[in-house]
């Protein structure tokens, strides 16, 4: 429901009900809530109450009475007619409105008048948010898993942001541990292999072709330095090299798929400064830990978890939950509110235990808001594309770019639920039809440009300020009216995104948007001889425009003006 209607209705039935009240010589020990929704069947009007049943009770009467005496008091406010043409009661005292025109030609104006600030909300209040995704350890390319993460994130930050929170966008930098050694040597072992010696590869090691190109660049920089080098020696070497070149290729991977982190959080930095066993020390000083069988245990079953987790191996080796949760200490210190990580389904029992550790460091278990994103099948048409990561095989995100293009392949990731399996269909995302739901949107935005254009060549005052000064009135239409009821959702449809951290309400919503256009366009001629009315439509498809453009701009995808 619109904003300007529901703020307006809202204070309208409040005083109708405070009126009630005294006249009944009642006194309600709170201001009655007041919902409103928006009926199924437009038959029922456009917004309906059940305030007359809440406040049967108190007023012990009949709630049919109760909305009758509300309805005769909005009758008699002065102002009413801007807001409802009719009020009706139905079935057992339902308030039932049907509004007046004029509330949503304010709408169109209200578009106009915000711009590419129209949906715009303080609904977060300010609230400081860390989402962190992708988060792909730097051992191989950006995976399709990793680019439906990389989507959902970034809008999910648009989102966040245009509903009133701050949000801010974090990588997670895996940069130690056994999976970066496996990575140096495996280099090591190829960058031997290359030069002309027989090697024996690791069974665990990593195979894809990737590993090669960056044993080749190591010969490029350093030429045969290392072939007779012992693994001590060399393996540091090539842990590091290749964990940089393979991160600056993620980098120019997201940076091409157009998403920007604030923050690249290293693991290996944040282990040197002993973030993380200043975080064991207080979880033991707690009374949170003990030691078993030579390892350290976190005591994770009194926060909820199946059973105790272990943080320190009998060898000394850190588990992988330790440094997690001295990092996840470390975005609550920094002052978040709330986290917000996107993890794969292979996490989703992970999260009890991450939970329990925030819990017990002393802080709302409830601060960690965990989104399981599912994973990505791709198509090309019937055809199903192999996704098998045995051997090193795998399809990367850049290969996804350069196949559907950057707009295409946000759009698709972003679709569908997050707990959703994602089809992804390869040739349907590069069709320039009606079927192609990002083509529609696009497009929708590209034909409104079109008719301003059309416009223009025939004289016809297309400019910003004779849009403004339009005389919204002549829109009277059925179509005109479905149109401007949508647009006016657009706000609310934002805060549901964000309040579920659910980005894709807004590529469905904005379908919505071009299907009703779809409608508008058959049924209504914009440029005509009645150039009232022309301007009047202009104004009408200006305000669907924009909404168009707000909309694409939250899932990062260009708003044409010609396609």
């Amino acid at each position: 429901m619109n904003k300007l209607i529901k703020e307006k209705l809202t204070g309208v039935i409040e005083a109708a009900a405070a009126a009630v009240a005294a006249s009944q010589g009642v006194s309600l020990p709170q201001k009655p809530a007041v919902a409103l929704e928006t009926p199924a069947d437009d038959k029922f009007g456009e917004v309906s109450t059940n305030l007359a049943l809440q406040l049967a009770r108190p007023l012990k009467m009949p709630p049919q009475k109760v909305g009758a005496l509300l309805k005769a008091e909005i009758d008699k406010g002065p102002s009413i007619a801007d807001i409802v043409k009719e009020v009706q009661v139905a079935g057992p005292g339902f308030l039932n409105f049907y509004l007046s025109e004029k509330v949503y030609h304010d709408i169109v104006r209200a578009i106009l008048k915000e711009g590419a600030g129209y949906g715009r909300s303080t609904a977060g209040g300010g609230r400081k948010v860390l989402i962190e995704f992708v988060s792909a350890n730097p051992t191989g390319p950006l995976t399709v898993a990793h680019g439906r993460q990389a989507a959902v994130g970034d809008v999910l930050a648009n989102i966040l942001n245009l509903a009133g929170y701050s949000a801010t966008r974090e990588y997670f930098i895996n940069d130690r541990g056994r999976q970066i050694k496996i990575l140096g040597l495996s280099t090591f072992l190829r960058y031997k292999e290359l030069l002309g010696e027989k090697i024996e590869f690791l069974e665990d090691g990593y195979k894809g072709a990737y590993v090669y190109d960056v044993a080749k660049k190591v010969i490029a920089k350093e030429g045969a330095r290392f072939k007779s080098a012992a693994d001590d020696e060399a393996v540091p070497y090539f842990m590091a090299f290749a964990a940089q070149d393979i991160l600056d290729d993620i980098r120019k991977d997201l940076d091409d798929f157009n998403v920007a982190f604030d923050v690249w959080f290293s693991e290996k930095e944040f282990a040197q400064k002993d973030r993380i066993s200043a975080c064991l020390d207080e979880l033991r000083a707690k009374g949170h830990l003990y030691e078993q069988d030579g390892a350290l245990w976190f005591r994770s079953t009194s926060f909820g978890d199946d059973k105790d987790r272990v943080l320190i191996k009998s060898n000394g080796d850190m588990t992988y939950i330790t440094p997690d949760i001295a990092y996840h200490e470390d975005k609550l210190k920094r002052g978040f509110e709330t986290l917000v990580n996107l993890w794969g389904p292979d996490h989703h029992g992970y999260i009890p235990r991450m939970r329990a550790a925030i819990q017990a460091l002393g802080y709302d278990q409830k601060a960690l808001r965990v989104i399981i994103v599912q994973l990505a099948t791709l198509f090309q048409g019937d055809k199903q594309l192999s996704m098998s990561t045995r051997a090193g095989e795998f399809v990367t995100l850049r290969q996804v770019i350069d196949e559907v293009g950057r707009d295409a392949g946000r759009y698709f990731f972003v679709r569908r639920k997050t707990d959703s399996h994602l089809d992804f269909d390869l040739e349907l995302a590069k069709k320039q039809s009606p079927e192609n739901p990002v083509y529609y949107v696009q497009y929708a935005h590209a034909r409104i440009s079109s008719i301003f254009r059309k416009g223009a060549a025939e004289g016809i005052p297309v400019g910003e300020a004779a849009v403004l000064q339009a005389d919204l009135a002549l829109l009277k239409e059925k179509p005109e009216f479905d149109l401007i009821k949508l647009l006016g959702r657009f706000e609310e449809t934002v805060e549901t995104a964000a309040g579920s951290l659910e980005p894709h309400w807004i590529p469905l919503y904005l379908e919505e948007v071009a299907a009703k256009l779809h409608v508008f366009y058959t049924q209504c001629r914009v440029l005509s001889d009645d150039r009232a009315l022309t301007c009047a439509r202009l104004a009408l498809i200006r305000g669907a425009q924009t909404v168009l453009a707000n909309g694409l701009a939250l899932l990062g995808v260009a708003a044409p003006d010609e396609m």
